[in-house]
């Protein structure tokens, strides 16, 4: 008989697969951290933080930042706005562009949310040693294009 080249194919070691299913466990313990208690998801969240972390930035930029296309970027930002978390307001150099910035509510949430987002991290590696962890994260972000060690994430 002869052998086929999808022969020994098994969707459990494709990386998409693998990547879909971690997504899925980190998405399930940020949610029931964050999710059910302050109302926020995690594009949301990666938005607050990433304000937090380099202050006021167009809606372009920020979505850059936090790696979302525009739709989406819109779309969070006009909850977090609703919400009172950030405000937009005219660039001055340019009054074309709107900046946005997180308002001191939503600074305070941020930090409130921080530490628990801290700990969905550890849980969701958990299962892996201390060293296996630095290992997962540093090959996770080159596979991602980005580094570990900048604040706002620069690409490789």
């Amino acid at each position: 008989m002869r052998r086929r080249a999808t022969d020994g194919y098994a969707l459990e070691r494709q990386i998409g697969h693998l990547l879909r299913r971690a997504h899925q466990r980190a998405t399930g313990i940020f949610i029931a951290e964050l999710g059910g208690s302050h109302g926020v998801t995690p594009t949301q969240y990666a938005a607050l933080v990433k304000l937090r972390d380099v202050g006021e930035q167009s809606q372009n930029e920020l979505g850059r930042l936090i790696a979302t296309d525009p739709a989406t970027t819109q779309g969070v930002i006009a909850r977090l706005i609703r919400r009172r978390l950030v405000e937009r307001s005219r660039d001055p150099g340019d009054s074309r562009r709107a900046k946005l910035r997180l308002t001191q509510r939503g600074h305070d949430l941020v930090e409130r949310l921080i530490p628990l987002g801290v700990r969905v991290t550890a849980q969701t590696l958990s299962p892996l040693t201390e060293r296996e962890r630095r290992l997962f994260l540093r090959l996770l972000a080159r596979l991602a294009g980005t580094r570990l060690d900048t604040p706002g994430g620069e690409q490789c």
